[in-house]
């Protein structure tokens, strides 16, 4: 057996699809030649790549119907047929010059038609590990490229040398954080526990610097937390502060009720 028919072996052994008889040549090969266990090893491996990418499936229930239909139908060169011709000359096509023409493959060195299948599944097989694999990681960067405004803010202060950040906690238990930093031009406000505003009401974010409240945009809350960017400049001083409006903000560009978060930043 030469090194390319072991593969077929070594690709039908990683899928657990070898019959016992080529389950017996594949440890007996392996044996004879520990030189192409690397080919045993790089199977298994794509193999395990796949099962931790892919979800498990059941395969269909005629599955081994259709598999032995695809067998029967695949044209197969056994000893049975090398036997027939020996016995009956007549039944071989040609004379001997064109027979010596077209030399016979030794037994040892055949491959049945479906280890070239196990070979060929297997190849679909790590191609389909690769797609799931790239797959997921094409997600992932584009979820890491199209994060929130916030989001991103909230990171270029976080690495920003002069980075700082203030928490109160709230009566009902809530958390807010204010963090700003004046190199990055932006403060960003994260809450956590603070319910969502109730129909028809917006929270808006506002710059109280002195006695002057600026607006500094709204925000909703999902899931009990949320991470805002206020818009507009902070300046060194500002106190940072949440109140109840109707839906889209104030319309007087006023806070319209007392400020259930105040965060000072001085």
């Amino acid at each position: 057996m030469n090194e390319k028919d072991f593969a077929e072996l070594a690709a039908g052994a990683a899928l657990h699809a070898l019959s016992p008889a080529d389950e017996r040549l594949f440890h007996d090969t392996l044996a004879a030649h520990p030189e192409w266990a690397d080919l045993v090893d790089d199977d298994v491996e794509t193999v395990a790549s796949l099962e931790a990418v892919a979800a498990p499936e059941f395969p269909p229930l005629d599955l081994r119907a259709t598999l032995l239909a695809q067998i029967a139908s695949t044209p197969q060169i056994g000893r049975d047929d090398h036997d027939d011709i020996a016995e009956h000359p007549s039944k071989s096509s040609g004379s001997r010059e064109a027979s010596s023409a077209a030399p016979v493959a030794e037994p040892q060195e055949r491959v049945t038609a479906p280890r070239r299948w196990a070979r060929s599944i297997f190849a679909l097989a790590a191609c389909l590990a690769l797609v799931v694999g790239v797959g997921i990681g094409a997600a992932a960067l584009n979820g890491y490229l199209n994060r929130p405004a916030a989001v991103v803010a909230l990171e270029q202060i976080q690495s920003s040398s002069d980075a700082e950040q203030a928490t109160v906690t709230l009566d009902d238990g809530g958390t807010a954080t204010a963090h700003w930093s004046a190199s990055a031009g932006a403060a960003v406000l994260v809450t956590d526990g603070v319910p969502a505003a109730a129909e028809g009401e917006s929270y808006e974010l506002w710059f109280v610097r002195g006695e002057t409240p600026i607006s500094a945009g709204v925000f909703d809350v999902e899931g009990g937390t949320a991470t805002a960017a206020l818009s507009g400049d902070m300046h060194a001083g500002d106190i940072i502060a949440v109140t109840v409006e109707q839906a889209g903000g104030s319309p007087t560009g006023k806070p319209t009720s007392d400020p259930f978060i105040v965060i000072p930043t001085a």
